[in-house]
């Protein structure tokens, strides 16, 4: 089954709306839930980070009976130091997005913790990439 999402910059009162609909695919699919949550985890977080660091972008879901792949994608400014924005409380959010609850700089570190395989790619000034897969129970 393949699945595609737009997500819209600045669109904080939709964040988690992609998420909440794959999550309720799988269930249907009677997907193992402790899959189901690392999933999920890993797409709200990678969600967000679409909602509140770019100009918008889109996921893409591949689900099979042994795995899933995910693609998120978008344009925007890039990450200029991925090992950087990898650890643990590192944020370039806006105090903005902040008082909305949101940078606290866990979300690339909490996809990496969910996913079986991660993979990031950008360039400056132009996208970021995020390829990550899970294999299920």
């Amino acid at each position: 089954m393949y699945l595609t999402f737009d997500v819209k910059m600045g669109d904080f009162s939709n964040a988690g709306k992609v998420s909440s609909e794959i999550k309720g695919i799988l269930k249907q699919l009677n997907i193992n839930p402790k899959d189901i949550k690392r999933i999920i985890v890993a797409l709200y977080e990678a969600e967000v980070n679409v909602v509140a660091h770019s100009y918008g972008g889109k996921i893409e879901c591949l689900i099979d009976s042994d795995r899933v792949i995910a693609n998120i994608a978008d344009t925007g400014p890039g990450i200029a130091d991925i090992d950087l924005a990898m650890k643990e409380g590192y944020s370039t959010a806006t105090e903005e997005v902040r008082e909305m609850g949101f940078g606290a700089g866990m979300g690339l570190a909490n996809i990496k913790k969910n996913s079986d395989e991660m993979n990031i790619e950008s360039e400056l000034g132009k996208s970021t990439n995020i390829k990550l897969i899970f294999y299920l129970d």
